[in-house]
């Protein structure tokens, strides 16, 4: 009787459940998104994180999508 071997998972773990979705921007948009963030209080929002609330914020003041 052989004994059971059970395979490691490849890979870098998952760190979300929600798909990733990539963006191009130009230099001038990254640029003014930088502006931004360094105008947030501390803790700064990272990139990913600002684009996230620029977004909902836009949904939200277009009626699009409710207040959470």
């Amino acid at each position: 009787m052989s004994i059971p071997v059970s395979r490691k998972k490849r890979g870098r773990p998952a760190t979300g459940q929600d798909p990733t979705i990539t963006v191009r921007l130009s230099d001038d948009l990254q640029g003014d998104l930088q502006k931004w963030i360094d105008e947030q209080p501390d803790p700064k929002p990272s990139r990913s994180e600002a684009i996230r609330r620029l977004l909902s914020d836009e949904l939200i003041r277009m009626g699009l999508r409710k207040v959470q």
